[in-house]
């Protein structure tokens, strides 16, 4: 049923194309199990099976890499997804899955002109003073050009990639769908809530396709920047530079958003200020700069964990690729693709979790990830004397030597060895962090992480918990018991009315029996079809002892038909039971 409902034409050569990769990196018996063989061949479409090469004897992880690589932008983005999931692989995977670089040849430029003269309105060279055809970066989904406003003012287009959203849609369709045969068919994986995480990849692929939200973000995060300033900082105010948001007669802002330009701005193309700084990965043009690593290092954390733990709203991906330093040890951040949302009650989680980690409270530590744990089968106590060990382990060590990334790291590590997994919103926050230790450390080796996060920690706690918070949460929770009181008595009265009538019904919802559904389903089928050809052959029979009627071979023809039909019939139901079989058998062989 599964690959039935994927046969549809517009998906044929497409999962011709990544059955044929899959084939030459190795993973021939995947392709099987999955169904695609069969499938694609009754479709005409041909399989070379002989073509895995000495690529098939990489070790799994670069393979599956690679693969990736060639499967095109969904399949880069995907494996980008599965590196945030320290919760569900080993470390040499997500080491691989980091190596997915979202870099590849630019679009051909007559294709990108057209598209550009559509959403533009008119030809660019109309639009923009200046227009650069070459691209200064070519992505999965997107590359960037330069170009100059009539105004004089330096800007980026950023152009989606012509003929992208036919190609994702029809792999998100395809992963999908596979995400729902392996929840409900392998008990094994089913523990790791592949639909939601597939689900969560395809709302954050389809939000990067969309540039008119990537902007919105953009304009938000520079909103609850508005204002921000460091006490300890002294920026010169004729160190401006492009992409800075100075207040009037003050000096520049000390964290950066690009300026969008929204009349030029949609789904496929967006206008944004260029911003003119060091990219974060230069660190010896930092030096020449004369910049100051150390205070960068510690702004720029500072700017991450007010998005983190204040906002709950944060740039999900800040890697030194879409980072910019600017005169006066200022810091700009691009490209909003990715965001991650923290709840409040997720915020308010992480708070406890980060604080019990610096101050070596493991209690604390274990009640906030039992409550991330949700509702599997976990033994709590054995979780949290793993905890409480992993914790005392780091007991009187000064905040400076605290690596709180890592610490996140193994703690996610004690997670999957109980094999439980983080809830999909956390898996953003944990990359963020990651990875904003790593820059932060790559600036300044002597970084106290704990040490700047402490205060900013302390401080939001208190916010939560301030008066006015406390009496808002608490006329918001007294307004919902008010809410359900006053709905009480309507919903009891519609109730015993259901009830009354005898429409009162009960839906329970059970995963794994859709498979003995199939199952049984199969079976009935295979039966039907074995009474119909007994029954032909017995009428088949019948007939061949009545003389008279047409005849083929001296036998008479409808009595030879009947048996053809019936012949045909059982080497169907033959080769059906022995699929069936053989499925069978390769699904216990899965299971442990």
């Amino acid at each position: 049923m599964l690959w039935q409902a994927l046969m549809a034409a517009r998906d044929l050569g497409r999962l011709h194309e990544i059955a044929s990769i899959l084939i030459r990196y190795g993973f021939g018996d995947m392709v099987r199990r999955m169904g695609l063989a069969n499938a694609l061949e009754r479709t005409g479409r041909a399989l070379r099976w002989n073509e895995a090469t000495e690529l098939a004897q990489l070790e799994p992880p670069a393979r599956v890499r690679r693969a990736m690589e060639e499967m095109g932008p969904t399949f880069v983005k995907l494996g980008q997804i599965l590196a945030t999931r320290v919760d569900l692989f080993d470390p040499e995977w997500i080491e691989e899955f980091s190596k997915l670089q979202d870099s590849t040849l630019p679009s051909p430029y007559p294709e990108v002109y057209q598209q550009l003269t559509e959403d533009l309105g008119a030809p660019p060279e109309e639009v923009f003073a200046a227009f650069d055809p070459e691209p200064l970066a070519a992505g999965s989904i997107a590359q960037v050009h330069r170009a100059r406003l009539a105004d004089g003012s330096e800007v980026v287009v950023k152009v989606r990639r012509p003929g992208v959203r036919a190609v994702i849609e029809a792999d998100l369709r395809w992963v999908s769908r596979l995400a729902e045969a392996i929840e409900t068919g392998n008990t094994e994986l089913r523990h790791f809530h592949w639909r939601e995480v597939v689900r969560q990849f395809n709302q954050s692929l389809r939000r990067e396709l969309d540039f008119a939200a990537e902007c919105r973000h953009a304009e938000r995060i520079a909103a609850n920047f508005a204002g921000y300033s460091d006490p300890d900082s002294t920026v010169p105010a004729n160190q401006g530079v492009a992409g800075a948001v100075a207040e009037p007669h003050g000096p520049p802002s000390l964290i950066v958003i690009p300026k969008v330009y929204w009349q030029w701005t949609g789904e496929r193309v967006c206008v944004q200020e260029y911003i003119d700084g060091i990219p974060g990965r230069d660190l010896a043009a930092v030096e020449r700069a004369g910049l100051d690593r150390k205070v960068l290092a510690r702004r720029g954390v500072n700017a991450v964990l007010k998005m983190i733990a204040v906002d709950g709203l944060f740039h999900a991906d800040p890697h030194p690729g879409n980072v910019f330093y600017l005169p006066g040890n200022r810091i700009a951040f691009i490209d909003f693709g990715m965001v991650g949302r923290l709840s409040d009650e997720r915020r308010d989680q992480l708070i406890h979790l980060l604080l019990g980690l610096v101050q070596h409270e493991p209690a604390l530590v274990a009640n906030v990830l039992l409550d991330w744990t949700g509702t599997g089968i976990v033994n709590e106590e054995a979780l949290t004397a793993e905890i409480q060990t992993f914790v005392d382990q780091h007991l009187g060590m000064p905040l400076k030597q605290l690596k709180l990334g890592t610490m996140l790291a193994d703690l996610v590590a004690i997670l999957r060895s109980h094999q439980l997994s983080l809830p999909p919103d956390l898996v953003l926050f944990i990359k963020a962090f990651i990875s904003l230790e790593g820059m932060g450390r790559e600036l300044d080796p002597e970084l106290d992480l704990a040490g700047e996060a402490l205060p900013m920690l302390r401080e939001a706690l208190l916010v939560r918990y301030a008066p006015a918070a406390l009496a808002k949460r608490g006329w918001h929770a007294a307004s919902e018991i008010s809410k359900l009181m006053s709905d009480l008595p309507r919903d009891l009265s519609q109730l015993l009315r259901a009830a009354r009538r005898g429409r009162l019904e009960l839906h329970i919802d059970v995963g794994h029996l859709k498979h003995v559904g199939d199952q049984l389903d199969g079976a009935t089928n295979r039966l039907i079809v074995g009474i119909i050809v007994a029954s032909i052959i017995v009428g088949s029979s019948v007939v061949m002892t009545v003389s008279g009627g047409p005849t083929l071979f001296g036998l008479p023809f409808f009595g030879l038909l009947g048996f053809v039909f019936a012949s045909i019939g059982g080497i169907w139901l033959i080769l059906s039971i022995s699929r069936s079989n053989k499925a069978e058998r390769e699904s216990r062989e899965r299971k442990p």
